[in-house]
Parts: C-alpha cells; sequence; structure tokens
C-alpha cells in the first residue's frame, strides 16, 4: 500500500508538471514536459546521489579518517542487513542528517558535523539507523525524484509569464494564478509522500538500533536547532529540506516531515515492546567507545 501511494502521488506531481506545461505552451509544451519530466527521473535515478552530496559539499569518510563514527555506522548496516553504504560528514553548524543514493548498494548516508557535536552516542546511532531505515526502504530515490520535479515545478511557474508568443502565451491572470497554486500544490504531494515515509523510517531506525528512546531524544534535540538554524544546502534550496531527519526553517503546517511531537510520541510508545533490545545494542556498539 505505501509503495502504490507513493506511486499514485509521484504520478500525480508529474502530471501537474504536463499541466503546467500545457498551460504555458499548449499540447506542444505538455509533450515537452512529460519528456523533460521522465528525462529528469532518469538522470536522476543514476544521480541521485551525486546531486545531493555536491549540494551539500559533503566529504566522504572511511575508518582511517572518521573511525568511530565509520564502524558505528558499519555496525548498524551490518544489524539492519544492508551493504555497507558510502559514509560522509557535512561541515555545517546545523545539527541534522540525510541518506540518498538509488538502491541499498548505491546508497550514502551522511550526517552533519552540528549533529555529531550536539548528540550522545547512543543518539548519533539512532539517527544513523533511521537513515539507514530510508535506505532499506529505498525512500532515498524516490525522495530525491520528488525533489526534483518540485523544483522543476517551481520553476517553470516562476517564469511561466515568459513562456510562449503570440497567441501561445497564457493569459496573465491564469499565469499568476498558476504561479500561485503550481508550487503549492506540488508542496502537498511532497508532504504527503514524505510524511508517510518518515514514520516507517523512525521504526526502522527504533528496530535497527535496538534504542527508540534515543532516537526519540535526538529527535528532540535535533528539532529546536534546526528551526533556529537550517542547513546551508536548505538555505538555498528549500526543497533539500525534505532529505534530512528533522526538516529545517518550516512551520509544522507546510513541513513535509509529521510534526516532531507525534513522532516522538511514537517512538515512546514502542519502548516498553524494546525493553531489553537497548542494551543489547549498545552492548554491540561498545567497542566504538562512548561519551
Amino acid at each position: 500500500m505505501n509503495g502504490m501511494k507513493t506511486t499514485m502521488l509521484l504520478s500525480a506531481l508529474t502530471a501537474l508538471f504536463m499541466t503546467l506545461g500545457y498551460m504555458f505552451g499548449g499540447t506542444g509544451g505538455a509533450m515537452i514536459a512529460l519528456v523533460v519530466a521522465a528525462g529528469m527521473n532518469l538522470f536522476t535515478y543514476w544521480n541521485a546521489d551525486k546531486i545531493v552530496l555536491r549540494m551539500h559539499n559533503a566529504r566522504e569518510v572511511d575508518r582511517a579518517t572518521a573511525p568511530d563514527f565509520y564502524g558505528m555506522v558499519e555496525q548498524l548496516a551490518r544489524r539492519a542487513g544492508l551493504p555497507m553504504p558510502r559514509v560522509y560528514i557535512v561541515e555545517d553548524q546545523s545539527p541534522n542528517a540525510f541518506a540518498t543514493g538509488r538502491n541499498p548498494e548505491n546508497a550514502a548516508v551522511a550526517a552533519t558535523t552540528g549533529l555529531l557535536a550536539m548528540l550522545s552516542r547512543d543518539e548519533v546511532a539512532a539517527v544513523m539507523a533511521h537513515e539507514l531505515g530510508h535506505v532499506r526502504n529505498r525512500d532515498t530515490l524516490v525522495m530525491t525524484m520528488v525533489a526534483t520535479i518540485a523544483g522543476a515545478i517551481s520553476m517553470i511557474a516562476n517564469f511561466g509569464l515568459f513562456f510562449g508568443h503570440g497567441e501561445d502565451r497564457p493569459n496573465p491572470l491564469v499565469a499568476i494564478l498558476a504561479m500561485v497554486m503550481a508550487p503549492f500544490a506540488s508542496m502537498i504531494v511532497q508532504m504527503a509522500i514524505s510524511r508517510t515515509r518518515e514514520y516507517g523510517a523512525d521504526r526502522a531506525g527504533a528496530e535497527i538500533s535496538g534504542d527508540p528512546g534515543a532516537l526519540a531524544s535526538a529527535l528532540a534535540k535535533i528539532a529546536g536547532a534546526a528551526q533556529r538554524v537550517p542547513t546551508q544546502a536548505a538555505a538555498h534550496n528549500p526543497a533539500a529540506a525534505q532529505l534530512y531527519i528533522v526538516p529545517t526553517h518550516v512551520s509544522d503546517l507546510f513541513s513535509t516531515h509529521p510534526a516532531t511531537e507525534k513522532r516522538i510520541a511514537a517512538l515512546r510508545a514502542m519502548q516498553p515492546c524494546a525493553a531489553v533490545a537497548p542494551r543489547r545494542a549498545r552492548s554491540a556498539l561498545d567497542p566504538l567507545g562512548g561519551r
């Protein structure tokens, strides 16, 4: 059901893209929009990780350059039954993390320096388990594609008045309405896709780390700081906010994520069922050392 819902919503986003093309260029515009949307999806399929990592100026690390962090991800990936992803650190004081890649075999996970400095070891492990949950659920490609198409919709809507010529030029009132409504509609679709998948990643992260309480604590810490200091990438490209474990500098009403309080409540509700698991998870990660 989750996969079917995502497919339907992604199709709706592509249809909105084509509708804008039709409004600003007639039948030819719609066909061009369809070709562009297909091309963007194909390009994103092969280059999603490169796009996102370059956007954040992410630095790849390994066992030699970041032994504790790399070792933590390695053990969590093993617990999740996943291939070892590439591991990155983003030089940014805003505490956050994200995952990207077209499939588990080509995945990458990243954390900001702000997150690594703010959270305890157990909380960092829980956050990275959440990101691995996205990888295991194959959310990373879908969300990158959504961000790419949504960004294109906003671009077409913003420059729509300049498209077409003569009789092909859209009615100014219709164009202005499209400029206002199209980005809003694409945002609603983004929210519907992302919110469903975020709850799933929270649950997967709690299962992988064995410590839903640590993930709940991490979310509470990240939420306030991320709102005050958005990541540099999100400040330049708001569509990137949906990639993070907690979106930055947006209200709950317009967030691509569920309200943090609701996510924390759902994780707290999992704790009685995981009373023994946290001890096992911490024991498994003990060789990394603690804070």
